[in-house]
């Protein structure tokens, strides 16, 4: 399969000085790119294997790179320029909240989904960051879902309610699963 072309752009700022290049945010544009790219960040290996084979699974989808703390989910997103990243929302170094507000101010139009077990009570503050879905852990179908919808559409975060019940999950489920 060829290459797809990219044309990126750098435009200067004065972001955070952890991140790899803060002068630097990426806007990048691909042209005759059809399998999806998929950054997933989790501290738990076992998640990361469930996940991959899980997004494999679909045509079209590829997992083009994993990270296993938030710092790391930056660093990748930004190196690996992703369709849609999946940040576990409790990881060591940055979490997926100050990962997702970093990587939404660099990648700007990066679908970004919150893969979490607290559900509900990140939602409104998931929503502040740039992230479009918050999924609990255990719907995974759900998840499944919200990617496909992200790819295939042109979505943006909604608000409130309605945000809260695209969230993927049980919102009054509260277990730590």
């Amino acid at each position: 399969m060829a290459s797809p072309l990219s044309l990126t752009i750098c435009v200067p700022n004065t972001l955070t000085p952890v991140l790899p290049f803060p002068d630097r945010p990426v806007y990048t544009v691909r042209v005759g790119h059809s399998t999806k790219r998929i950054l997933i960040a989790d501290d738990h290996e076992s998640v990361l294997r469930a996940l991959r084979v899980m997004l494999e699974a679909h045509p079209g989808w590829e997992v083009c790179g994993e990270a296993a703390n938030g710092y790391e989910a930056l660093t990748k997103a930004i190196e690996l320029r992703p369709d849609l990243i999946i940040l576990d929302f409790a990881m060591p170094k940055v979490d997926g909240l100050k990962a997702a507000n970093e990587i939404s101010k660099l990648l700007p139009g990066v679908q970004i989904v919150l893969h979490t077990m607290y559900g509900a009570r990140v939602v409104l503050e998931a929503h502040k960051r740039g992230i479009f879905r918050v999924v609990e852990k255990a719907n995974s179908g759900a998840l499944v879902s919200a990617v496909e919808e992200l790819l295939n559409a042109n979505v943006e975060p909604t608000d409130g309610p309605e945000f809260r019940a695209r969230s993927g999950g049980d919102t009054t489920n509260q277990h730590q699963g």
